[in-house]
């Protein structure tokens, strides 16, 4: 279970194929492999030991593919960075883990010298689409060509000696609740989720295919999406960004049959004009995850595209997956389906005690995927993790099927009067209205109720909807206490670099433009 293993098994199992299309380039495995230990080479020359941490930061590329077991082999560990992120974000992660070098882009490196200003001793940097070696523009920091880099490297490579139990990764958290955690993932835990996600794949039938890479590669999801392609002897398409008709023209042109995707991509491809324009029949299902899907999203991408969407839950905790729908199996509505192979779950109480079969409370989970815990971390460690189980802050329940139904975040439940009031109920019901694009509910400070609820809309193209049509709406079929007390509108949710909507900061605006009391 090493994850620089890998390579190797894929050429070994598969010889060598065309495992990266990025435009008009193509990359196969042994390219893949060759380039990797070259890098390898040159981060050591560069310096860089094992155990070092290493920041990766740039857009969808066939380079971060390249860096991500460039970093592993030379037995350092790979930070996964958003690029999207503020300097001042990234100069925190790369402070927080005393990272010793950065695998960067020209369009990107902007962004680095204004994260490494002031550093006393600053991380080395490695940048793509430079062809030689030059100081950075700003701030005179050396930036090393990752072309020139490589091509002086030995493309044969020692291997050092690689545990299981090794950290491989640390993922930064988005801080939307305080300060970024890095979540450290071993070999064990990564390569152990992607050999779960394969016994899946095999066991439905699914024969090795072309999908695409449109989640962000620094991102958990679209991460750990890399792994099984080795495993499978797969293909991908890699997109820089999220573009709906980029996505259609991969579909139709690599016979796609499945790809992951979160809800904002999900409600772009299902409202796309465009579509028609394309011959999508070879598409079977795509893969939703990281945010909760509304059920009349999930009928309504079914209904345009013939094609299943199969909803799960994971964490970055858990390396990521915890539970998928499966092939074959009965797709329950609002069910993220049943655990991953090798994953234990459990519903319990305030105290960690086991809840029977349809009780609500919070979704404790435990398995090979799990993190040994955060980086430089250990309070947070210790209130994470308790005698193996990883409290994951989720209200969930579990059905006689084992279907698991997240029910919200624990730190989004809302309690007015009293009253626990779980926002995701009304996201559902008010995402069946036509005039709403998309929903958020939040709970804001109220002297006399302790909270009260607010449901923020993006009203769809063309619709003209009032707040107090949505209100009548709501309180036609809920109960009072349940109901809204003010909606607000908005152009767009505040989002994250992979789609997520940032309900802190959702709650933050709300607070500060709504009066309650």
């Amino acid at each position: 279970m090493i994850l620089t293993d890998l390579p190797e098994q894929s050429l070994e199992r598969f010889g060598e194929y065309t495992m990266l299309y990025a435009g008009e380039r193509e990359v196969t495995n042994l390219e893949l492999q060759d380039s990797a230990n070259r890098l390898a080479n040159g981060l050591h020359n560069l310096g860089v030991k094992p155990g070092d941490r290493v920041v990766v930061c740039m857009p969808n590329s066939p380079e971060v593919f390249i860096a991500y077991q460039a970093v592993l082999r030379a037995g350092a560990i790979v930070l996964p960075v958003m690029f999207v992120l503020h300097p001042r974000e990234i100069g925190f992660i790369l402070q927080a883990s005393g990272a010793s070098a950065v695998i960067t882009s020209q369009a990107i490196l902007p962004s680095i010298e204004q994260a490494t200003s002031g550093m006393e001793t600053p991380p080395k940097l490695v940048v793509a689409g430079i062809a030689q070696n030059q100081p950075s523009p700003n701030a005179g920091i050396p930036c090393n060509s990752l072309c020139s880099l490589m091509a002086a490297a030995d493309p044969e490579i020692e291997l050092p000696p690689i545990k299981e139990d090794d950290v491989a990764v640390i993922l930064f958290t988005s801080g939307t609740t305080g300060q970024p955690k890095g979540v450290m993932l071993t070999h064990r835990n990564l390569y152990s989720n992607a050999a779960s996600a394969v016994q899946l794949a095999e066991e439905a039938g699914d024969e090795p295919g072309t999908t695409i890479g449109v989640l962000p590669l620094a991102h958990i999801y679209g991460f750990t999406m890399a792994n099984p392609l080795f495993l499978r002897g797969s293909s991908v398409v890699i997109l820089p960004k999220f573009d709906v008709r980029e996505v259609f023209e991969a579909v139709q042109k690599h016979k796609v049959k499945a790809f992951s995707a979160v809800p904002a991509m999900i409600y772009a491809l299902t409202t796309a004009p465009e579509a028609e324009e394309y011959d999508l029949t070879s598409l079977e299902s795509v893969g939703s995850g990281s945010a909760p899907l509304p059920v009349s999203l999930i009928e309504a991408f079914r209904k345009r595209f013939n094609a299943e969407i199969y909803e799960g839950y994971g964490l970055s905790e858990a390396a990521p997956t915890v539970s998928a729908h499966r092939k074959g199996e009965p797709v329950k509505a609002g069910s993220v389906g049943r655990a991953f192979p090798g994953v234990e779950l459990r519903i319990a109480d305030e105290l960690g005690n086991p809840l029977a079969v349809g009780e609500v409370g919070e979704l404790l989970v435990r398995g090979e995927n799990i993190t040994p815990g955060y980086y430089n971390n250990e309070e947070a460690t210790r209130a994470a993790l308790k005698d193996g189980w990883l409290h994951t802050g989720d209200v969930a329940r579990l059905d006689e099927d084992g279907y698991l139904y997240i029910v919200d975040r624990k730190k989004d439940l809302i309690l007015r009067g009293g009253f626990n009031i779980y926002p995701r109920d009304l996201e559902e019901l008010i995402s069946r209205h036509p005039a709403v694009a998309e929903v958020a509910v939040v709970g804001v400070p109220s002297e006399r109720m302790g909270e009260e609820v607010v449901a923020v809309v993006v009203r769809n193209p063309d619709t003209d909807i009032t707040e107090e049509e949505l209100l009548a709406f709501c309180q036609e079929r809920l109960a009072k206490y349940k109901t809204p007390r003010k909606v607000v509108f908005m152009e767009a949710m505040p989002r994250n670099g992979v789609g997520k909507i940032l309900k802190k900061s959702l709650r933050e605006q709300v607070a500060e433009q709504v009066e309650i009391d």
